[in-house]
């Protein structure tokens, strides 16, 4: 599970199995106050793998970042936030980028801590983007190819909060299945219908053999010198993202980053490759037919 966690840049299926012990701090009515030092649960994890994290102390123009993100969340995130965000946690030295985990509460209320690599405080969406889907490929032996992820300026850190704000909204209300073992074939909902057979096995008709040999489908890089049909094939099936395809609690949560990034704050998103300067292959997403199929099953993040 430790493997799973640290291939994926996010990944709520390694948050089921974390339950980290809630901290003393009195809770504060404005979830982007929230800010405590992780669970230490959450640091033995790393500690554990040979990692040495550290609780990062945020500086008043970091403060102001995660002010202005919050602000920018849709109102059904906001709602629930308030609700349900135990804590925000910021780390220096983790691996990944952030991780959303449940924590312990005195009665039978969902609560979460979000920790988030402290780093994105300081990368826009496009760097950060551009890094993540950099490691689907290997380009050791073609130096000519690049990936490139042209999402704007913004911070990363609003577009990284977002997905996972979007993982805490989907387990108070399960707009998927929340399952107890991830192989349990289970009744789907409206959004995973017809898209994904189990947690994170999509239908045949979802996925084809190249999209099933991609670093979040089975932990594996391929040559860069696939990435054009790797994308051309993405470009046909409903999901938003390489990573959208690791289960359908990813799947909502990139569908639903990318869709408020591009509709509602006017960024584009798309990912391009390129050999040598041409342009082989452009990926945008919010213009694949099938990805707007699935546009209604976002409203409800807009009418709280």
């Amino acid at each position: 599970m430790l493997r799973i966690c640290f291939v994926c840049a996010l990944h709520f299926i390694f948050s089921i199995s974390l339950c980290a012990q809630a901290p003393t701090q009195q809770s504060h009515p404005n979830p982007r106050d929230r800010v405590y030092a992780a669970p230490e649960s959450v640091f033995r994890m790393f500690r554990e793998a040979g990692m040495d994290p550290s609780d990062h102390a945020l500086t008043a123009g970091e403060k102001a970042k995660v002010e202005k993100a919050f602000a920018a969340l849709p109102p059904l995130h906001q709602r629930i936030l308030k609700g349900h965000l135990h804590s925000i946690s910021f780390m220096d030295n983790m691996p990944n980028t952030a991780l959303t985990s449940p924590v312990k509460t005195p009665d039978s209320t969902k609560m979460y801590n979000i920790t988030f690599r402290a780093g994105i405080l300081h990368e826009t969406v496009s760097e950060w983007a551009t890094q993540k889907e950099s490691t689907c490929f290997d380009r050791s032996e073609n130096q000519g190819y690049e990936i490139k992820v042209e999402a704007g300026g913004l911070d990363a850190f609003l577009f990284v909060l977002l997905h996972e704000a979007t993982h805490v909204v989907d387990a108070v209300l399960e707009i998927t299945p929340h399952p107890e073992q991830r192989e349990a074939l289970v009744k789907p909902t409206p959004f995973t219908k017809n898209v994904w057979h189990k947690m994170n096995v999509p239908t045949p008709n979802s996925t084809d053999s190249l999209l099933e040999k991609t670093r979040f489908r089975n932990g594996n890089r391929l040559s860069i010198t696939l990435a054009p049909e790797v994308y051309r094939k993405l470009s046909k099936k409903p999901f938003p993202s390489l990573y959208g395809m690791a289960s359908w609690f990813e799947d909502l949560a990139e569908l639903e980053s990318i869709y408020h990034l591009t509709r509602k704050m006017d960024q584009p998103f798309r990912v391009i490759v390129r050999k040598d300067d041409d342009e082989l292959f452009r990926f945008e997403p919010m213009k694949n037919k099938q990805v707007k199929k699935r546009f209604r099953y976002l409203k409800l993040f807009y009418s709280a």
